[in-house]
This record gives structure tokens, C-alpha cells and sequence, in this order.
């Protein structure tokens, strides 16, 4: 019996053993396992497929129901993903999301505030992956009433904008900066990140209400998030273009980058290198070095500077909490 077979079906969610796939830009989701050979394939991965994935594969043999399942076969080169190590006790690694044309990283203006750190970890993976990143500031309607975060939202715009980094200033509460994200987002394949708390589940819905996304209030004791999204799930957005959010994580745990590499995935240390003395400078104990002196004189800030000594340390993020 000859199986009939398909092409070019993006995975929209994965649960499990269990994939949904679409043929985009239509979105008419249908459900499929993977082959034994790809699972081998993936051993050092947690998930061989991920969201964003283009892959061909075949229906089971059997006459056409609701219930009968695809299986992927083949995975299509990948423009571009993301990926991270798994855990920080694990040597496999998780692909986040693939073929993404952006990612944004979620962070609040007033809490739960996200540590430098995990910003940086994130952009440096968007950098070393070819995947164009910005910053989306949500909850700007608390500052109103939060006193004291003015302040350090600020100082966290200052701190981007110097590096280059684009930075979009949103609520998902009152709707304030969302035509302006819907906008960028349209025609798009786009993945939220950040940690538990941001507020992504609430901009996706802002976005498009007909979606419902499940959200939870901060725990106000703890100033921490509450896990709402369980997996990484593409949706597709009324005002135009597909959105893929994703739990809220703890870390970032760069894989197989060596140290050498790491200042070329921060755009302003990278662009003083050519001044250092030495060839291959770290800018870290070295002298004569052009990126310690812009440091020292503000033009690059201290909150970059020092990110980027801790992934010199600890790439992998084995010591890195938030």
C-alpha cells in the first residue's frame, strides 16, 4: 500500500509524544507522532522537533477519521532556532523554538523584575543564532502607582537602547503600545520569552482575545510569576502573523559557545575589540584594553560589562539563578 504523504507542515505545539502541525498560513491543526528514526536522531536533545519546524512525513495506513495520526519523517533545514541547555544537572540541551523571523524577551516594569543577566544569556543566544531580538517592556500602566520602579525602568531602557537593542514599551492590561507591537508582529513568526510573571499569556491575549490564554496574578509574597503556559504553542494572531509563547523559564544556559566567542554576541564589546592591545582579548584581566576604558568611562555599562564577565565564568549557567 503506498502511504500518502505530506510536505511543508509547520509543528504548532508539541505535548509530549504528541505533535500539532499546520500548513501555513492556513491553520487547520492536525496531530502526529514522530518516526522512531528521528527520535534516534535527537538523543542528545530533549525534543529532536520543535515549535517552528518544517517537516514531511506520511498519514498511518487506515481509512480517514478524526482520530487517525500523521508521523514525521523528515525535518527541513532550519533558517535559524534557539536553543539552551536543558538543565543545569543535564548535558542534553532544548531547542526552544525554530525559523523564528523574531524573539522578544518579555520584561516588567515594575515585578517581577528579571535579573540582567537572563536578559543578556537570552539576546547572546539570539545573536549566536541569527534570530533578531528585542526588548518588550510590559505592565508600563504600574508605574503609575508603583513608586520606586520608574527609576529602574528606566535605567533598564538606558541600558538597551545604548547597546542597540530595540525596545518596545507595552500594556497588556489598558492596551497602551500594542497597535504598535501588533503591527511589527504581522506577517511574522514570532516567540515570547522571559521568566514566570511578565505578563506574556496577557499580551498574547491583548493581541487577540479570541485566544483566552489562561494567565495567573504574581505571588505578591514571593514578588515571583506562576507557570500558566505549560508548553511552547504557536498561535495564530487576527491582526496578522503567528505567535509562539512559551513558559516561564528560570535560565539560560548557553551551549557550546567558547569564551572566545562570547564578546562577539555582545554588539558594543565587540565593536571596541579592534581597539584592545592584544588579539583574542577577553577584557577581562587584560591590558590596554579598549573595552575595560569605555566601561570605565560609561559607554558601555556596568550591568552589560559585568553579564558579560559571568558568561566568561559560567556560560553554561550552572551558578546563575533568578
Amino acid at each position: 500500500m503506498q502511504l500518502q504523504t505530506f510536505e511543508n507542515a509547520t509543528v504548532v505545539k508539541q505535548t509530549g509524544s504528541l505533535y500539532r502541525l499546520t500548513f501555513l498560513p492556513g491553520w487547520e491543526p492536525f496531530t502526529a507522532i514522530l518516526s522512531g528514526r528521528l527520535r534516534l536522531r535527537g538523543s542528545k536533545l530533549t525534543n529532536p522537533v520543535t515549535v517552528g519546524d518544517q517537516v514531511s512525513g506520511h498519514w498511518q495506513p487506515g481509512e480517514y477519521n478524526q482520530q487517525r495520526k500523521a508521523v514525521i519523517t523528515d525535518i527541513h533545514p532550519r533558517k535559524n532556532y534557539l536553543i539552551r541547555k536543558a538543565a543545569n544537572w543535564s548535558r542534553q540541551a532544548h531547542v526552544i523554538a525554530a525559523n523564528l523571523d523574531w524573539a522578544y524577551v518579555v520584561v516588567s516594569a515594575t515585578e517581577p523584575q528579571t535579573p540582567f543577566q537572563f536578559i543578556d544569556r537570552f539576546l547572546v543566544t539570539c545573536q549566536a543564532y541569527s534570530v533578531p531580538a528585542a526588548i518588550v517592556l510590559n505592565k508600563t500602566d504600574e508605574l503609575e502607582w508603583a513608586e520606586g520602579y520608574d527609576q529602574s525602568a528606566f535605567h533598564l531602557k538606558d541600558v538597551y537602547t545604548r547597546a542597540g537593542y530595540q525596545i518596545l514599551e507595552v500594556s497588556g492590561k489598558t492596551g497602551a503600545g500594542m497597535d504598535a507591537f501588533a503591527e511589527k508582529l504581522k506577517g511574522k513568526i514570532s516567540l515570547l520569552s522571559g521568566i514566570s510573571g511578565v505578563g506574556k499569556s496577557t499580551l498574547v491575549n491583548a493581541l487577540d482575545p479570541s485566544l483566552q490564554l489562561k494567565t495567573a496574578p504574581i505571588s505578591h509574597a514571593h514578588l515571583t510569576g506562576k507557570h500558566t503556559t505549560t508548553f511552547y504553542e504557536m498561535h495564530p494572531l487576527r491582526t496578522g502573523g503567528f505567535i509562539i509563547d512559551s513558559p516561564g523559564i528560570k535560565g539560560f544556559g548557553l551551549l557550546d559557545m567558547t569564551k572566545e566567542e562570547i564578546s562577539h554576541y555582545f554588539p558594543e564589546i565587540f565593536a571596541l575589540s579592534p581597539g584592545c592591545r592584544f588579539n583574542g582579548c577577553l577584557h577581562a584581566e587584560e591590558p590596554d584594553c579598549a573595552v575595560k576604558e569605555a566601561v570605565e568611562k560609561g559607554k558601555i555599562s556596568e550591568e552589560r560589562y559585568y553579564s558579560y564577565l559571568r558568561l566568561l565564568e559560567d556560560p553554561e549557567g550552572g551558578k546563575y539563578r533568578t
